[in-house]
């Protein structure tokens, strides 16, 4: 199961999620070609808001307030065979892993200690391509686990 950002502008006027730069980015982190990303049957998304927000200052606005404690549950109870879900920026770990404090650069750092259940990862957005230069460990340890 992916959770991640509402889908960006391209991918929701696509009706298609990550489908878009950072859906490229995804999938290449993730192994997988486009055609087995959407019909392989092994990967869910799970959005935190259904729509795009808009842009704010420094990225996209945050989903709107309360859509994922209303929604989540419900469409996850359909969802029995989940083993993983990978959690994709801010908004998706702050809201499942609520005891976790740190940010993001740090709580994907520490990574294992939210497995088997969850992987925390960057953004794959271009935007972030600074972050991932800095950060170095992020693609030579955690995309290759």
């Amino acid at each position: 199961n992916i959770v991640g950002q509402a889908p960006g502008l391209k991918a929701e006027q696509s009706r298609l999620y990550w489908n878009d730069k950072s859906g490229e980015r995804l999938r290449e982190w993730l192994g997988v070609d486009y055609d087995y990303f959407y019909n392989s049957g092994m990967f869910s998304v799970l959005p935190m808001d259904f729509y795009y927000p808009g842009k704010g200052k420094s990225g996209d606005l945050p989903p709107r307030q309360g859509f994922a404690e209303r929604w989540h549950s419900m469409i996850l109870g359909h969802l029995p065979n989940i083993q993983l879900t990978i959690l994709i920026g801010q908004y998706a770990q702050k809201y499942y892993l609520p005891e976790n404090k740190d940010n993001v650069t740090n709580t994907v750092k520490n990574y294992r200690q939210f497995l088997p259940h969850f992987m925390p990862l960057v953004h794959p957005s271009p935007r972030n391509q600074l972050w991932v230069t800095k950060n170095p460990w992020f693609e030579e340890q955690v995309i290759p686990e």
